[in-house]
């Protein structure tokens, strides 16, 4: 499993992006669905909206629909996490949308995640843990 953030998911989309082609060459090594969090899918979906439009956020939906993204909704835990890491980390700082990813993180165990925000080089998994970046 992947987590994977906002970024990547409008580079693979927009092909005028600066990063498509190292997002595009590092997806077949990823382990299939990725994962997102609401607040990285809706960044996501904004970004998409003002540099493509429909087109492009219909891109976004192809994605859940033929599986190759799924979201994962935040408990109540992961929820008060946000809230807490979002203060530990006011002076980078750390968005709504990158909190829920190390929420989801913690909660799942997972390390790797799908990102162009060097953030996610700073941000440690339960305080210790280094994620490994892809691409």
């Amino acid at each position: 499993m992947t987590l994977t953030d906002a970024g990547p998911l409008v580079s693979l989309i927009n092909r005028g992006d600066a990063q498509h082609h190292r997002c595009s060459q590092a997806l077949p090594r990823l382990s299939s669905p990725l994962l997102t969090t609401w607040p990285c899918f809706t960044e996501a979906m904004y970004l998409l909206g003002r540099i493509g439009g429909h087109p492009a956020q219909a891109a976004l939906w192809g994605y859940l629909r033929n599986d190759l993204l799924r979201i994962r909704a935040s408990t109540l835990e992961e929820v008060e996490r946000m809230d807490a890491l979002m203060l530990q980390y006011r002076d980078t700082p750390m968005d709504l949308a990158d909190a829920s990813m190390v929420a989801a993180a913690e909660a799942l165990q997972v390390h790797r995640i799908f990102t162009l925000d060097t953030d996610f080089y700073v941000y440690r998994i339960g305080g210790t843990q280094a994620f490994e970046v892809v691409p």
